[in-house]
């Protein structure tokens, strides 16, 4: 497939100008072309500018509100409510995270929600950007539209759920542990369907229940979850951080990301800041203490921290520019009006 390399401001402003033409509003554009392109730097092209199609779709059908304006609240000194207005989620996690961080060295310990909110992208991008701002340990989770079936159940009805971690560690970038609880991102197969690519086995069922390697009768059937029924457990957690405590739409009641069919998703985000320090120790035995356990799992041969290869990928595309299938930039600079 042909490919054109975009410097990382390009890959952003060309992604603002689809938002912005397809109705959302300058600030909301602003932020989600910002993430979306930061995560094509880190080579997660699943929820880079390959969710572009789908926004815009969203947002001229009135799905997603593009003049949606974020709106917080405190209901206790430690906590922090946001409500997205059935707008992109980037912006409303955003304003969320700075009270984060804002709150954090007087709290110790913060947490916010966000509710009727939408697909909130590479998850551990807000989790590194709140352990490098407020070096704050960090955990992120989110629902999504149902893909996974329950334990003992063929019928999907939760998301994949991704969770993230990330804390801060001296001299390089924090550490980042992003993963979905399913054994593949569901994005990962959408890009699959929309190159005609198959997946791997054992990533997904199709609508009979039956293991397909075919993306689009996956993306038609049921993912399966990390760890089997232990997964299916966890993925039932996250739906309880997110969904019930948010107050927002479970899985089976939130509508798809991928198209314009449907009310406003209204799935929710969890994230929970602790400074370091916070709950026993000081920051500098904290941070003595990341250091010594990261050293001492490096020191075994052939092992690497989570997230190293996605810092190289970065590295190299912001030197050499980020790839993209020249038929994706066609599709959105027509979207753009460009």
């Amino acid at each position: 497939m042909t490919e054109q390399r975009l410097p990382l401001d390009a890959a952003e402003t060309l992604a603002a100008a689809v938002l912005r033409a397809s109705g959302a509003g300058s600030d909301p554009a602003a932020h989600t072309a910002r993430m979306l392109a930061r995560a094509d730097l880190d080579g997660i092209a699943s929820h880079g500018l390959s969710r572009l199609p789908a926004y815009a779709a969203q947002l001229r059908a009135g799905k997603l509100k593009g003049a949606a304006s974020p709106s917080l609240s405190r209901p206790a000194a430690a906590t922090i409510a946001v409500d997205a207005d059935d707008g992109l989620a980037y912006p409303a996690i955003a304003l969320g995270l700075s009270w984060m961080a804002s709150l954090l060295p007087a709290q110790g310990v913060v947490a916010c929600g966000v509710r009727n909110s939408h697909h909130a992208g590479a998850l551990g991008l807000f989790a590194e950007d709140l352990a490098r701002e407020a070096g704050a340990f960090v955990l992120a989770f989110t629902n999504s539209p149902a893909a996974i079936a329950p334990a003992g159940s063929g019928t999907p009805l939760f998301g994949t759920n991704p969770i993230a971690f990330a804390c801060p560690m001296a001299g390089r970038a924090p550490l980042v542990i992003d993963l979905s609880l399913s054994v593949a991102a569901r994005g990962r197969i959408m890009v699959a369907a929309q190159k005609g690519e198959p997946i791997p086995e054992g990533w997904a069922v199709d609508s009979a229940g039956a293991p397909t390697t075919d993306a689009k009768a996956a993306l038609a059937g049921a993912m399966l979850p990390i760890g089997g029924d232990k997964g299916a457990a966890l993925v039932l957690a996250v739906e309880l951080l997110t969904a019930a405590l948010t107050a927002s739409h479970a899985g089976f009641e939130a509508s798809s990301f991928f198209d314009d069919k449907g009310g406003p998703p209204r799935i929710g985000q969890s994230f929970l800041a602790i400074a370091p320090g916070a709950v026993g120790g000081t920051a500098e035995a904290v941070a003595a203490r990341v250091t010594a356990i990261t050293a001492r799992v490096l020191a075994e041969p052939g092992v690497r921290l989570p997230g190293d290869r996605r810092l190289q990928v970065r590295a190299r595309n912001a030197a050499e520019g980020i790839p993209y299938p020249q038929a994706l930039l066609a599709t959105l600079r027509d979207l753009a009006g460009a």
